[in-house]
C-alpha cells in the first residue's frame, strides 16, 4: 500500500496484538480509504463462513479505531455476486466494529441525480438472486453449529442516526447529498437493460448498486449500524439517451470523487456516537429470539 506503513497480525493473537487487531468503526469500500495512512495493521479473520473478501486494515482516524475492508479483494478479483458478505460482516464484528460505513457506486435512475451526486439512501429493493442473505437460515455451519431460524425487522434497512450524521457530514463539507432515496440492488456483474433500467425508475426507485445487500440486512441481524453512501457514477441506462453505461465511464467518475467521498467518510467516522452509547433501533434486532449461535 502506497504510502502506509502495514504489519501483518493473525488472529492468534498476544496482549499487544489484540489491541491493535480492535475497532469501532468498518468501512467496506476500497484502498483509496486508508491507503495514505501512515500506521496501519493488517488483521488476517477466520471466519464460520469462510474467508472474507481480503485482511482488514486497520489504523486511526479522528482518533477513533477503524477497519477497512476491501469488498471486492485489493485486486478487484471478486464480482459482486461472489462476494461472501457473511463473512466481511461477521469478520467486522468479531474486531469489535459495532458501527459500519458502506461506500457504493451507482447509477442513477432520474436525470437529476447525474455523475458526482452522493446519495444517503433510506430504503432498499433486493432484486439479487443468488446472495446468501441471513445468518440463521437453520441450516448447519462449517463449525457444526446449527443456528435458530430468526426474523428480524428491516422496514427501516438503514441506522437513522447515521444516515442524519452522514448528510450533515457531507453538507457541512460543501457536497449538497441528497438525503433519502431508494437503492435498488442488481445481482450484477451486469448493468441493466434499457427496459430494466427503466422499469426501476417507474417504481421510483432512485439509484441502482450492486454490492449494497445483503451487506444491510447482515448487519442488522449482527446488531450493527450500517449506513450506506451511495455515489452516483452514471446515469442508467434507461435514464440515458446515449450507449449506456460502460465499466471505464464508472471507474472514471469514480477516481475522480474519490478523494471527496474519502474527506467525506473520514470526516463522518469523527461524528458517529460511541458505539456504547448507541440507542438506534439496530441495536437489539433480534427482539428476544434466541439465535442458536454465539455472535462474536
Amino acid at each position: 500500500m502506497p504510502g502506509a506503513r502495514n504489519r501483518v497480525i493473525t488472529m492468534v493473537q498476544s496482549s499487544s496484538s489484540a489491541t491493535q487487531a480492535r475497532a469501532e468503526v468498518g468501512v467496506i469500500g476500497g484502498s483509496g480509504f486508508y491507503s495514505f495512512l501512515d500506521d496501519v495493521s493488517e488483521i488476517t479473520v477466520d471466519t464460520p463462513y469462510g474467508p472474507p473478501s481480503d485482511s482488514l486494515f486497520i489504523g486511526e482516524v479522528a482518533g477513533r479505531r477503524v477497519a477497512f475492508l476491501p469488498r471486492h479483494g485489493r485486486k478487484h478479483h471478486l464480482p459482486p455476486h461472489k462476494i461472501n458478505y457473511r463473512a466481511n460482516l461477521w469478520a467486522l464484528r468479531s474486531v469489535g466494529v459495532r458501527q459500519v460505513l458502506g461506500p457504493c457506486a451507482v447509477g442513477g435512475l432520474r436525470a437529476e441525480y447525474g455523475p458526482g451526486t452522493l446519495l444517503v439512501p433510506d430504503q432498499l429493493v433486493d432484486r439479487t438472486k443468488s446472495r446468501a442473505q441471513s445468518y440463521f437460515d437453520g441450516e448447519t455451519r462449517a463449525d457444526g453449529q446449527v443456528p435458530n431460524v430468526v426474523h428480524v425487522t428491516f422496514a427501516d434497512p438503514y441506522c437513522p442516526v447515521g444516515r442524519e450524521a452522514a448528510v450533515a457530514t457531507a453538507r457541512s463539507g460543501g457536497w449538497e447529498a441528497v438525503d433519502g432515496g431508494t437503492l435498488v440492488v442488481v445481482e450484477g456483474p451486469r448493468f441493466s437493460t434499457r427496459a430494466e433500467s427503466l422499469w426501476h425508475a417507474a417504481q421510483g426507485w432512485s439509484v441502482v448498486g450492486m454490492t449494497g445487500h445483503p451487506e444491510a440486512v447482515l448487519a442488522r441481524e449482527l446488531g450493527l449500524c450500517y449506513t450506506s453512501l451511495t455515489l452516483v457514477t452514471d446515469l442508467d441506462a434507461g435514464a440515458d439517451t446515449g450507449e449506456g453505461v460502460s465499466h471505464e465511464e464508472v471507474l472514471e467518475v469514480f477516481a475522480a470523487n474519490v478523494g471527496r467521498m474519502r474527506d467525506v467518510l473520514f470526516d463522518l467516522i469523527g461524528a458517529l456516537p460511541d458505539s456504547d452509547a448507541r440507542d438506534c433501533l439496530c441495536v437489539d434486532p433480534l427482539g428476544g429470539q434466541d439465535p442458536g449461535i454465539m455472535l462474536p
